[in-house]
């Protein structure tokens, strides 16, 4: 400033403005609340059934007092300690021969020049989609010891006496829950096997070690930890099945967990004591988890490739021959020999008479689907409550993967453990925890299309969040960002932006808890009601009565609205959608 210039005189301070209080119900914004909707959700879905089934558990039925009476009773007799110790062997010996089929399978597909890889492919599926107690039921009509097809053959060409093979032994049964569950140790082991460049084989090779050696000592070491992942979890979905145990097991006389927790649901129903006796199986559960982890922390399962890497063929020469008949074996056991016999025991007057002009019939699809009292009723039942829980659980599970994948909560991560937690709960211990919690008072929702629904909807909620927080993780928020700029709130910019693009995840999640819903038996047989029962329930029902050539009839009915079902997925989303790696 120049030294003539006048200074200006200052303007007088003006009061400072009262500072706002930010309102307390600023921040609760219609997204804010529906966040809130989510976690009641899944407390009710997850949290409150295990709760109650852990309270009940130490309940008397009669006054509701404190007691152990429950745990002395459930685990007081020979017979229920029994039970359980067949269902740790029934899981060891399952799991055991489900990694011998699948992890050659696995390698053959992904790492050689085997012919044939997409029929080995098409054997994976037929295997998953097939309900393993319809499997069951075929390999009774193959096994049977009296009747079962390989036995009047091996009579007729022998003469002997004795069976060639018995169905209804502790060896059977594990081999036919296998042939059921080895998809998931292959789909386990063929995804990482993807995943591993070829250059430490090479390297192996080139100092002197075989295709096999180099295989046995290299690339299997490399993909232990998903050959245990799927090791684990078919030992752990073995021990809570219903389906074969009961059809096989029962009249074997093999007692296991889950047909133990089922004589204790007939009158009088024991559910007090149920509850205790399941308990062990979430602790088993929880401790093969923490065993797992501590394994593979041990030591460090890493390919030092860099990035990518190119994943040559194993030449195989002559030995390619073996592998492809080794999965076309695995193929006719699985799905070949028990598809045929279930057909022909379908249409036939009389399932022993065998293959003859005079002995098929219509009789046994039309009784059921226009004389039977119950069946059309399962029918739509089974379509209905799939549907509605695959929706619940896509819906739920979408806005959870957002949250969690997003950030836009502090506690995020609490949903999504929410979220997954029914995967280490087996499906049974779940059903019990819902009867508990939901079949009586005040809400007295037993026998009920809803409580079999949200059942349902908790039981596979991990199948859709899978699939969903994969697919929001491939979806870069800058795009919704750009909607929320331009006006758009969070919930219209997840409709208009987000859903769209994930629309083929999303549809290809719906149709896989679709499919595993619609032939749920574990947790559906302790829920049902006289008007509620599912195809799985009544087929079951069915079996206990003997009629094979009705049952055959049911199974297929079952089987055509799965390969509907399965068909429109691969119009729609891709022929691999059961098989995604996410």
């Amino acid at each position: 400033m120049s030294e003539g210039a006048t200074a200006l005189p200052a303007a007088p301070a003006l009061p400072a403005a009262p500072a706002l209080r930010p309102s307390r119900f600023r921040r609760l914004e219609p997204v804010m609340l529906l966040w809130v909707a989510l976690i009641a959700t899944l407390l009710v879905l997850v949290a409150a059934p295990l709760l109650k089934m852990l309270v009940i558990s130490f309940e008397m039925q009669e006054t509701g007092e404190f007691t152990f009476q429950n745990y002395l009773t459930a685990y007081g007799r020979a017979r229920y300690l029994e039970a359980l110790r067949n269902s740790l062997l029934l899981g060891l010996l399952s799991a055991t021969i489900s990694t011998v089929i699948a992890v050659p399978m696995a390698w053959a597909v992904s790492r050689t020049d085997m012919p044939g890889k997409g029929f080995t492919w098409a054997v994976v599926l037929a295997a998953f989609v097939m309900p393993p107690y319809l499997g069951a039921i075929g390999w009774i009509l193959l096994a049977g010891p009296n009747s079962g097809w390989i036995n009047v053959v091996w009579r007729a060409v022998t003469g002997a006496q004795d069976p060639l093979v018995n169905i209804y032994t502790f060896g059977g049964m594990a081999f036919v829950i296998a042939l059921h569950s080895f998809p998931l140790v292959f789909i386990f082991v063929k995804s990482a096997l993807d995943l591993i460049s070829s250059v430490m084989e090479d390297a192996a090779n080139i100092l002197g070690g075989g295709t096999w050696v180099t295989m046995r000592r290299v690339t299997l070491p490399l993909v232990w930890p998903s050959i245990l992942g799927g090791f684990i979890l078919i030992f752990l979905e073995t021990i809570a099945l219903f389906g074969t145990p009961a059809i096989i097991g029962i009249p074997a006389r093999i007692n296991v967990v889950t047909t133990q927790l089922w004589q204790f649901f007939e009158d009088p129903v024991r559910v007090e004591v149920a509850a205790a006796f399941a308990i062990p199986l979430l602790l088993i559960t929880v401790a093969l988890i923490a065993v797992q982890k501590l394994m593979l922390n041990r030591k460090g399962f890493v390919s030092q490739t860099g990035k990518g890497g190119e994943r040559r063929e194993v030449k195989l020469g002559p030995w390619r021959w073996v592998l492809f008949g080794w999965c076309v074996t695995v193929g006719l056991l699985s799905v070949g020999k028990p598809l045929v016999v279930l057909l022909q025991a379908s249409f036939a007057k009389a399932w022993g008479r065998g293959f003859s002009l005079d002995n098929l019939t219509l009789r046994n699809y039309r009784f059921l689907l226009f004389e039977h009292d119950q069946a059309p009723q399962a029918v739509w039942n089974t379509v209905w409550f799939s549907a509605a829980s695959a929706t619940m659980a896509s819906l739920l599970a979408l806005l959870v993967a957002y949250i969690v994948v997003r950030r836009l909560m502090r506690f995020a991560d609490a949903l999504g453990f929410l979220a997954m937690a029914p995967f280490v709960i087996p499906g049974i211990v779940l059903a019990i925890g819902f009867y508990a919690a939901y079949a009586g008072p005040p809400l007295s929702l037993y026998g009920s299309a809803l409580l079999l629904i949200l059942a349902f909807t908790a039981r596979f909620l991990p199948i859709a969040y899978a699939s969903s927080q994969a697919a929001i993780r491939a979806v870069h928020p800058e795009m919704e960002e750009a909607a929320r700029i331009l006006g758009a709130g969070r919930l219209h910019a997840i409709r208009k932006v987000t859903a769209p693009l994930l629309k083929t995840s999303l549809l290809g999640g719906w149709l896989v808890v679709f499919i595993v819903a619609s032939r749920e038996l574990s947790a559906a047989v302790f829920l049902v009601g006289p008007r509620t029962r599912t195809m799985s329930v009544l087929l079951y029902d069915l079996t206990e009565q003997g009629n094979f050539e009705v049952v055959s009839a049911f199974g297929g009915i079952l089987l055509f609205i799965t390969m509907v079902i399965v068909g429109i997925g691969m119009k729609l989303v891709g022929r691999d959608f059961m098989l995604r790696r996410e």
